[in-house]
């Protein structure tokens, strides 16, 4: 009965999510009322209240299960990255990159950014920080796996690398949500240009 009660709230979770991410797309986070979601979820208005407080609980979930998705998809690409340092790096950026719009418009990015920074000690902004502090222990792993194949130099800090790589990424995501006309294409060519000089300085020789 448990196992059932579980799986029953687990599915009651998914559709509000999904639910979600339909509604936010289609009529703009703000427009969106509690009610519109519980509608579309096909559950009450207090079904929703009993998983979430706030809109912006639900908007920082959707993030949330965004992350987890390419947090999965990027541990396959660490545990055997491409060979090659820029590659492998490039592959991790465009993998998190290719699924940033899966679930979130950039209007529900730039939403769910504002509600992280203006309230950084609330649940949703300690929420907000700690996925973006798994997403770079992921491109730290990373450096550190290219340096135990002897890509990277192993004199250098990879927690440091892991940062400026991550904060680099995550401001140029930054610049493209605020940006309704910047294509993915775009702002992977940027980043392209940005990470084959700091490859090149990182890598072993002959190993960029």
């Amino acid at each position: 009965m448990t196992g059932l009660r579980a799986r029953q709230k687990a599915d009651r979770e998914r559709r509000i999510l999904s639910a979600a991410v339909t509604q936010f797309r289609a009529d703009g986070y703000r427009a969106v009322r509690i009610e519109d979601l519980a509608e579309a979820a096909q559950v009450s208005v207090g079904t929703v209240y009993n998983y979430y407080s706030t809109k912006g609980d639900i908007l920082i979930a959707t993030v949330a299960m965004e992350v987890e998705e390419v947090l999965a998809s990027g541990a396959a690409l660490v545990a055997d990255p491409p060979s090659g340092v820029e590659r492998a790096l490039l592959a991790l950026i465009f993998s998190y990159y290719d699924h940033s719009l899966e679930y979130l418009s950039k209007e529900m990015w730039r939403t769910a950014m504002a509600l992280a920074i203006e309230a950084p000690g609330t649940p949703n902004g300690r929420r907000y920080s700690d996925l973006d502090r798994r997403l770079a222990d992921q491109v730290t792993a990373l450096v550190a796996a290219l340096q135990g194949r002897g890509e990277v130099r192993t004199e250098l800090d990879a927690g440091a690398l892991g940062e400026v790589l991550f904060n680099n990424l995550n401001q140029m995501f930054l610049e493209f949500v605020k940006d309704d006309a910047m294509t993915l294409e775009a702002l992977k060519a940027r980043v392209t240009a940005q990470t084959g000089p700091i490859a090149r300085l990182i890598a072993t020789q002959g190993e960029t």
